[in-house]
């Protein structure tokens, strides 16, 4: 047999079990990153009921956080707290004990004043809620628009600002924002969502530079949208549930400011946006010309 093939033939499986053995080491690292990220730090997860929100929850429970878990339903959340506990083996892992705040009025002062009270400081705020609506721009009502600005906007602001003096004076703590794509450019038919993700991102870019001399951490993470396993087909512009907790374990182990969770042509479009606006503007243009003679 010729020596080259003989070469081939050997590194071949030797390249496959050395692949897989980074593949693991990569899980093992994430996993421990998880771990001593969030170990014994007070965290909270706004709309925890998500997808996205559970496997936050998940992922920080596993890795001994003492969370908080905020969302709309005191049943659902109840539902959650209970399939966390089962999940958790008590020989292994002591996890501190779960508090379950509804979050549906996230401009409330009182939610501010319990969330700070569970356990007399908070390290890890993680600001996951989001609504959409996608319609041509006149046929959204103001109501509509003014909902949608409270929930994607005013909710995360007011949450974070009234958070900010505990952290302040404690020097320490980090904000997360999970974010769209949509806050840095725009689709057509999202005018009010791409509106209130541009403001929330802008929100929390201005911040980041205020509270840096504080020890606070601002991050923002942008990703396409969370593509649900429920109907077991992946869409190609999603991000799954999973993908999108280990960017966020590592941006709170790494303190990284800002990350973009997306495939390959949202990221393009990025920058065509800021480098080639007029070619850009003329796609969307012709994606709606499109879209309507469907």
């Amino acid at each position: 047999m010729d020596p080259a093939v003989t070469t081939t033939v050997l590194l071949v499986p030797c390249v496959v079990v050395i692949t897989a053995g980074l593949f693991y080491l990569y899980g093992m690292v994430v996993g421990l990153l998880s771990k001593t990220s969030v170990r014994n730090k007070v965290v909270v997860i706004t709309d925890a009921l998500s997808g996205l929100g559970k496997e936050c929850a998940s992922v920080f429970h596993k890795g001994g956080a003492r969370l908080i878990l905020c969302g709309k339903s005191w049943e659902k959340l109840e539902g959650l707290a209970d399939d966390l506990a089962s999940a958790s083996d008590p020989t292994k892992v002591s996890t501190p004990p779960l508090k379950k705040k509804d979050h549906s009025d996230s401009c409330s002062e009182s939610v501010i004043a319990e969330i700070l009270e569970c356990y007399g400081c908070l390290d890890i705020l993680i600001l996951n809620s989001s609504l959409k609506v996608k319609a041509p721009a006149q046929s959204v009502s103001l109501e509509m628009d003014k909902l949608l600005m409270d929930n994607n906007y005013f909710g995360p602001a007011t949450l974070a600002k009234g958070v900010l003096p505990s952290m302040i004076s404690r020097r320490t703590g980090h904000l997360l924002l999970v974010n769209s794509i949509q806050g840095k450019l725009t689709v057509p038919f999202r005018t009010t969502y791409a509106a209130s993700k541009h403001a929330v991102q802008a929100f929390f870019d201005c911040l980041r530079a205020e509270v840096e001399e504080y020890g606070i951490s601002v991050s923002t993470i942008s990703h396409t949208f969370i593509s649900s396993s429920a109907s077991g087909k992946a869409k190609p512009l999603g991000v799954s549930p999973d993908e999108a907790v280990a960017e966020i374990v590592k941006t709170l182990s790494n303190k990284r400011k800002e990350v973009v969770i997306a495939p390959s042509l949202p990221k393009v479009a990025i920058y065509a946006r800021s480098f080639f606006p007029n070619v850009f503007f003329a796609v969307m243009a012709a994606g709606v010309k499109n879209e309507r003679k469907v």
